[in-house]
């Protein structure tokens, strides 16, 4: 669970600064890479979702 949690924090970090440059600077290329990091960060949410509720049993 620790590790899928480091994995979490490194896409929110992606995912922030990718975001912050889009906004910002007006970068359609970090805009994308901020999108796919939202993608993933979704996934790894479900997963945290499903490992936490299987730790709670």
């Amino acid at each position: 669970m620790k590790e899928l949690v480091d994995q979490i924090k490194e896409q929110y970090e992606a995912f922030a600064e990718n975001a912050e440059l889009q906004v910002v600077k007006g970068n359609k290329a970090a805009g994308m890479r901020a999108r796919k990091a939202a993608l993933e960060l979704s996934k790894l949410m479900k997963e945290f979702r499903k490992v936490s509720v299987e730790a709670t049993k």
